[in-house]
């Protein structure tokens, strides 16, 4: 019979190794699977940028301030794009624009931040909301 006893020093080791495997950040592939399917949502009449975090609340995060600044600019068009990041299921969320309002989940997020940087770009490019919602959907869908 295989003996499943290990010392303390194993069992510490053993441990740190899971916690460390668990920080390690997965595919966007991977992040993209864990999302509840579901269509892009309808922009809301008269949505605005007022409640999207500003450089000043995200001074402990500087690299995110640019995707801020960018979907700042188009709220309309965040407003009409389902983020891939699994965010959408949670209570609350209703956009991409909402991941940048609130708690700002794209602070952290880079698949929030990627679709930001997709969604301003194609949209300073004269792209149509179906042609941006497209290319997300291809890059994380």
């Amino acid at each position: 019979m295989p003996d499943f006893r290990s010392t303390r020093r194993q069992f510490l080791e053993g441990s740190a190794l899971a916690a460390l495997a668990a920080l390690v950040p997965r595919p966007l592939a991977a992040l993209a699977a864990m999302r509840p399917p579901g269509p892009h949502p309808t922009p809301r009449p008269g949505v605005n940028a007022s409640k999207v975090l500003t450089a000043a609340q995200l001074a402990g995060d500087p690299d995110a301030i640019p995707a801020f600044d960018a979907v700042r600019s188009i709220p309309s068009i965040a407003d009409g794009i389902r983020c891939h990041c699994g965010c959408a299921g949670r209570d609350g969320f209703y956009s991409l624009l909402s991941c940048y309002e609130g708690e700002g989940m794209a602070r952290m997020c880079l698949v929030c931040q990627g679709e930001g940087r997709i969604a301003e770009r194609m949209h300073r490019q004269g792209r149509t909301l179906d042609e941006i919602r497209a290319a997300i959907d291809a890059r994380y869908g």
